[in-house]
């Protein structure tokens, strides 16, 4: 770490421009082009870099063997979806999200569960356009954003366009913020840039979707959402690559439990050239989440089976039984008649169901209603929700 520190003050990763916005003076951040120069000492990093890809590995190796790899996608793209919401400073639970997408949203929630909806929405139309053969660029970017700013807050924050604006990250205004991104006219030479280094194909991949993040969050191109989309960019990247079949890992969960020590990295990049640092956290983040991920699938698997084995003992268990716990293995908190529009039964017998996965505990009632009940498969959504806020008790 000593050489790092003492190369890192050699290096620098950019320069302050200033310029006036709105009559005062703002000092404004213009980073240097990828790759930083001179050349990073990587070797120290190798065992970190070994340990992620390995960890990758498992992650990509344990969710092939659950019974339905979807499942697991599905709820773990919305854990990802209420953290890296979190982040930005939504309240809105794992819990709130589903409820949202079943049509049983609160009424006091939905600015914040809108907001994360649309990021499932953004994951899920960049992905789409993965699988049509449309490579990760600058257009695909801007329709990803489009697509996260579509509704909610930031709506009116020209979702889908890089700005044409001075932004600003922390204070009221550029003159005394934390820190100010390229100005306007400066960003179409950092975007291209930028685009360019996307295809660079010279680094170690995980080095150089550190570089890419921290790079892209320093550029800041869009009004808002730039944090959302630079860690949902991460994941795309590495569907892209081949490293992951399916869209498992996120680093939401690791940068909110470490934001305060992700913040000033980012920072001292910026300001000391620190991009090994930088690149040490992002690794230890990289193993950190893939190992906890590959530990969820597994337990999962675990949960499930075990519960499948007690509703196949118990005697009066029938077809329809079966069929309601496979259904809230994907959606663990959900309505009476959204089960039953689902699996196509009657509301008559989706209860009785119910009623039998109640009396073996691995169902609970949330409203305490007679009418419109809600019922939460709670051990599953404990282990997907794990680090998010506890589910809030229905009203």
């Amino acid at each position: 770490m000593g050489s790092w520190n003492s190369m890192a003050i050699q290096r620098e990763a950019g320069k302050f421009h200033d310029s006036s916005v709105a009559g005062e003076r703002v000092r404004a951040y213009i980073p240097n082009p990828l790759p930083p120069e001179p050349p990073l000492e990587l070797e120290p990093l190798y065992p970190l870099l070994d340990k992620a890809n390995q960890a990758l590995g498992r992650l990509d190796g344990s969710t092939a063997l659950l019974p339905d790899t979807q499942l697991f996608i599905y709820l773990y793209l919305r854990k990802e979806a209420v953290l890296s919401s979190q982040i930005e400073g939504t309240q809105s639970s794992l819990s709130d999200l589903l409820q949202f997408e079943s049509g049983m949203a609160k009424d006091e929630s939905l600015d914040d569960v809108s907001e994360t909806s649309n990021y499932v929405a953004a994951m899920e139309h960049g992905l789409k356009r993965l699988k049509e053969g449309f490579p990760i660029s600058l257009r695909l970017l801007r329709e990803i954003h489009g697509v996260l700013l579509r509704q909610g807050r930031g709506a009116e924050r020209t979702p889908g366009e890089f700005r044409r604006s001075q932004n600003w990250i922390g204070g009221t205004r550029p003159g005394n913020a934390v820190f100010v991104p390229p100005p306007p006219e400066a960003l179409a030479a950092c975007l291209d840039a930028f685009e360019k280094y996307l295809y660079d194909d010279r680094p170690p991949l995980l080095i150089k979707l550190g570089l890419i993040h921290l790079q892209f969050e320093t550029i800041h191109p869009f009004l808002d959402g730039n944090g959302r989309l630079g860690r949902l960019l991460l994941t795309l990247l590495l569907c892209e690559s081949g490293v992951l079949r399916e869209p498992m890992l996120y680093l939401s969960l690791y940068l909110k439990a470490n934001r305060s020590r992700y913040y000033e990295l980012l920072q001292k990049v910026r300001t000391e050239g620190a991009w090994e640092e930088w690149l040490q956290f992002f690794l230890e983040g990289v193993e950190t989440t893939a190992r906890q991920a590959a530990e969820t699938a597994i337990a999962l698997r675990q949960l499930f089976r075990e519960d499948g084995e007690r509703i196949q003992a118990q005697a009066r268990a029938g077809a329809t039984t079966i069929q309601v716990h496979f259904y809230l293995q994907s959606k663990p908190v959900a309505s009476i008649r959204s089960i039953a529009n689902s699996i196509g039964k009657t509301v008559t017998t989706v209860m009785q169901a119910l009623a039998s996965l109640q009396e073996l505990g691995i169902v609970t009632e949330l409203t305490g209603r007679k009418r419109n009940r809600v019922f939460v498969y709670r051990r599953c959504l404990d282990l997907i929700g794990a680090g998010t806020e506890p589910i809030p008790e229905l009203k």
